[in-house]
């Protein structure tokens, strides 16, 4: 499917997930560390799956915020999303990841809140990009 890019930015990275990675402004840097889990030192770098629940949580306020345009629903400003994102050896081999989005909508009601989430995993990229890739797991709080 064709995208009408509207935006486009560069991210790099060097020496895997115990480097760096930066956009290419320099807006951004940040250094990596493998976590203990995944057979590294652990440390004070944070990691991609750390760097991916972030961006996936702030684009799906952003997919809340049109679908709240498009539906005529209100969308409090002190909306939240936490995104957990595991990461583990996929029985096909290989690794694998997984997504849960808990979603905060505070004063909106259920039916209103329910209707707004679904519009917003239509609508985000992040979830289109992942969609029939891996489950993503969706629960208001």
């Amino acid at each position: 499917m064709p995208v009408d890019v509207k935006y486009r930015t560069t991210g790099s990275a060097t020496g895997g997930r115990d480097g760096e990675a930066r956009s290419e402004d320099g807006a951004f840097q940040v250094r990596l560390s493998t976590p203990k889990e995944l057979g590294g030192a652990g440390g004070s770098g944070t990691n991609p799956e750390q760097l991916f629940a972030a961006g996936y949580s702030a684009c799906f306020i952003g997919a809340l915020k049109v679908a709240g345009q498009q539906l005529k629903l209100h969308v409090p400003a002190d909306a939240t999303v936490s995104a957990t994102v595991g990461i583990g050896p996929r029985s096909e081999g290989g690794f694998g990841i997984t997504a849960d989005l808990a979603i905060h909508l505070p004063g909106v009601d259920r039916a209103d809140a329910e209707r707004l989430v679904e519009a917003a995993h239509a609508i985000c990229p992040y979830s289109n990009a992942t969609r029939n890739n891996l489950d993503v797991g969706l629960t208001l709080v």
